[in-house]
């Protein structure tokens, strides 16, 4: 008796269309962060929506009062530490930005020209940077902002200029990378000018690391600042800023602990979301 075997079937399980995907881990932190920004970025355009009463009002009735009897407590002159953060806010989203935007053109703008120009102009300006590299950052800006003295535009020179050297490097990189490539030398025996290829070609190319540099280099900014006004070479009183905040609170940290914490929570939550913001950045744009 001949037996014939039947061939075996496969079945293909799909998914089920009307079932949704839960978001990972990674997207609900990223869909965190997205949120954490947003209400920052609120408090620091509209920071007088958000709390109403005025930061610089001293009242010495309420001073040191704990969380609860007002939101978030107040500080020893009996400001609301609420009121405080939310100003705060706007001070140092300002400088960040601020400090990030001369970081970025004046360093990624010394980057392009040694990277592209190369020999003799790319020579100096290399001597030059790796000077500048030889120092951290933050020690930089506290050498400038002590010269400059403690007003919030020097605080943020001095920012600016100590992230410089991270950005002048990047470009440079990224545009000597660039250069080399096919379509930039086909430009070239087209008879295409060097500063129209420069600006059409080399530039726009080179730009995807700067932007996920900069995106960072923000939360940086905010954190350096903050360290600077700390030691008294920030914004004066009474502009209501985060390392001031900190600042102000640390004689009061065993009975008044509200007071740094929460300055100190709003500094950290900020940078570690900016932080995020600039690792979903750089996996979009597919940057190294």
């Amino acid at each position: 008796m001949t037996v014939h075997a039947e061939p075996a079937t496969v079945a293909l399980v799909t998914a089920d269309a009307g079932v949704r995907r839960r978001p990972s881990g990674e997207a609900v932190i990223t869909i965190g962060a997205l949120v954490w920004m947003a209400v920052v970025l609120v408090a620091a355009a509209f920071p007088g929506v958000l709390a109403p009463e005025d930061p610089t009002q001293v009242i010495a009735t309420r001073a040191l009062q704990a969380p609860g009897e007002t939101l978030l407590g107040t500080d020893q002159y009996g400001r609301s530490v609420f009121t405080l953060i939310v100003h705060g806010a706007q001070t140092s989203i300002i400088i960040g930005l601020a400090a990030t935007v001369i970081a970025t053109v004046i360093g990624g703008g010394l980057g392009l020209l040694g990277g592209y120009l190369g020999g003799a102009t790319d020579m100096i300006i290399g001597r030059i940077i790796d000077t500048l590299m030889c120092f951290p950052g933050v020690l930089l800006a506290l050498v400038i902002a002590t010269a400059l003295g403690p007003t919030t535009a020097n605080l943020i020179l001095a920012v600016g200029l100590g992230s410089l050297p991270g950005f002048a490097r990047v470009m440079r990189g990224q545009v000597m990378s660039v250069r080399s490539r096919l379509y930039v030398e086909a430009a070239h025996s087209v008879g295409f000018s060097r500063w129209r290829i420069l600006g059409r070609h080399v530039l726009p190319n080179s730009m995807a690391p700067i932007v996920v540099l900069a995106t960072v280099s923000v939360g940086t900014a905010i954190v350096v600042a903050a360290s600077l006004s700390f030691l008294g070479l920030g914004p004066k009183s009474p502009v209501p800023d985060w390392g001031q905040l900190l600042a102000g609170g640390q004689p009061y940290l065993a009975s008044a602990w509200w007071i740094s914490t929460f300055a100190g929570l709003a500094i950290t939550l900020t940078v570690i979301a900016i932080s995020l913001l600039g690792d979903w950045l750089r996996d979009r744009l597919d940057t190294d």
